[in-house]
């Protein structure tokens, strides 16, 4: 009885809150009653629809990954890789296509091979693909990853990619330092002046004149141009060892679980040479520590911008977005001269490699440079500009020979679809520019060497990686920071040795044009040429 009463008053209560519902007293109280009448009818429709676009959603499986070869359990596809990983890849795409997966042990890689599928990494999910994928023996010569080349994409990369930028590959940076890039060539040329008649190992020659022009520009006010010189040999030794060492295939990186063992000892000897590449530098970087006001204060009047200062300058103010000590200092000198010196040196000896295989594209260059340089005269940066020619040279030798063949891998940071397929997170991912470069598809007669195909303004053929058939240097926010100077030093170079000097091999040998897979792809074979005087005079050579 007494719980029928309550059921009767708390219906009456209910009945009376609502009432103004159905009994409306005023306008806006029918107006509510309006709008609550048709909100009561519209939201359920819409949680309807919401709940059934959730569950077409959930039953749409993602595109496919990518084909590719089965590979064998645990270790994958690695016991099938030959040692040059480029014709690997591309004899793989011709059975998977431009787009295909393999695993090596535990690591999921993908690798692209058509310029449409590239400009999806680098260009439309350029941000996405923006973090590299170190290998550990680079990580171990980088104090973990300190320098711009194996960084993450994040906050540290862009503060010192900025600085590199802004301090030393500048426009203005670099009209400041012409005459330091200047000096270096000339000296080269005369040194080669003094070894006329004999063979000389072109590799050689050129790493020597980038590594004393990036150490100029680098520390060119902290340490005298003899010291420079007496370590060039030093450092050159241990950067080729270096790069050897990141090409051997290394166990840790296939399989994570076991990278703490260093099983193959390849990241104990990265921080060996990384201590040799120490003692070269840290006698300079103390020096730069200990340069006293009065040295400081007669650079400035020089005009001489010497980066290692900059840096020292900024570790102790703080004057920049990231915090640098000694580590993060020594790891962007380091990755800098690296950097420049190898494969420009590379560069200068595989284009001087073609020209001297076609007597006629020789005869082309030299004519070239009679015509704009002059005979009477030596090679200036001012008249680079007007060598087209040897600029279609230089691109094509890129073409054929790109100093990164597989340019440096990219990771996601997300699942990401290229061509249709899914890449998920953390894959490493290579663009086989070698591949790319000499596609029958995109190229005419692509193993031959054809400067031509660079005349003419049929296509935006420069270095920045604005057309996607063409990147030696990479694309998007990964692209090689160096392009500026490298461009400038590598025709620099070229232009002198080609204006300066003739050149034939020594005795009957043939040019060798074989070449040997790492992650930069050298001649297998030194470049060993005898240069005879070509000028009209010999104080051109002084």
């Amino acid at each position: 009885m007494q719980l029928s009463l309550l059921s009767e008053r708390l219906l009456s209560r209910a009945c009376n809150q609502w009432k103004w519902w159905w009994e409306a007293s005023s306008e806006r109280d029918e107006l509510a009653r309006a709008l609550l009448t048709v909100s009561l009818f519209i939201l359920p429709i819409f949680w309807i629809l919401w709940i059934a676009s959730k569950s077409r959603k959930a039953g749409v499986a993602p595109p496919p990954a990518p084909p590719g070869p089965h590979g064998m359990p645990i270790v994958g596809y690695l016991p099938f890789l030959g040692t040059n990983l480029c014709r690997s890849f591309t004899e793989l795409a011709e059975q998977y296509g431009p787009i295909f997966k393999l695993w090596l042990g535990k690591k999921l890689c993908v690798v692209v091979s058509s310029p449409s599928l590239a400009k999806e990494v680098v260009r439309d999910h350029d941000a996405v693909f923006a973090n590299r994928d170190p290998p550990r023996t680079g990580l171990a010569a980088t104090y973990g990853g300190l320098d711009i080349a194996w960084s993450p994409y994040g906050a540290y990369w862009r503060a010192t990619r900025k600085l590199f930028s802004r301090e030393m590959l500048s426009n203005t940076s670099l009209e400041a330092s012409y005459n330091l890039r200047r000096d270096e060539v000339r000296k080269t040329v005369r040194e080669v002046h003094g070894k006329i008649g004999s063979a000389i190992d072109i590799e050689e020659v050129a790493f020597l004149t980038a590594f004393k022009v990036a150490m100029a520009m680098l520390w060119g006010g902290t340490v005298d141009s003899q010291r420079v010189g007496n370590i060039g040999a030093e450092f050159r030794m241990a950067t080729a060892k270096m790069v050897e060492l990141m090409a051997v295939p290394n166990v840790s990186d296939f399989f994570p679980m076991l990278a703490r063992f260093d099983v193959q000892g390849l990241e104990q000897e990265a921080r060996q040479i990384l201590k040799q590449v120490e003692q070269i530098i840290d006698p300079i970087i103390e020096a730069g520590l200990n340069m006293g006001a009065v040295r400081k204060e007669e650079l400035r009047n020089e005009g001489r911008k010497d980066f290692l200062q900059i840096l020292l300058g900024i570790k102790e103010t703080g004057g920049a977005e990231i915090a640098l000590g000694l580590e993060e200092i020594k790891a962007l000198l380091i990755d800098i001269v690296v950097g420049g010196t190898e494969t420009s040196a590379t560069t200068v000896v595989w284009a001087m490699t073609e020209i001297m295989n076609n007597p006629e594209i020789m005869r082309r260059v030299q004519d070239e440079l009679s015509n704009i340089v002059g005979m009477d005269n030596v090679v200036e940066e001012s008249h680079l500009p007007k060598l087209h020619y040897l600029n279609a040279v230089l691109k094509e030798s890129f073409r054929l020979h790109p100093p990164l063949p597989l340019l440096v891998p990219r990771c996601p940071s997300e699942s990401s679809i290229v061509g249709g397929y899914t890449i998920p997170k953390d894959t490493r991912v290579f663009l086989n520019v070698w591949a790319m470069h000499r596609d029958p598809e995109v190229w005419d007669e692509p193993s031959k060497f054809k400067p031509e195909r660079f005349l003419g303004g049929t296509g935006n053929w420069d270095f920045n990686g604005n057309n996607f058939q063409f990147l030696p240097f990479g694309s998007g926010r990964r692209r090689c920071p160096g392009i500026p100077l490298a461009e400038k030093m590598v025709m620099h170079v070229l232009a002198s040795f080609l204006h300066s000097f003739n050149w034939h091999l020594p005795g009957n040998e043939e040019i060798d044009l074989s070449d040997k897979f790492g992650i930069v792809m050298k001649k297998r074979t030194p470049l060993m040429a005898i240069p005879t005087p070509r000028l009209s005079d010999s104080k051109y050579y002084d």
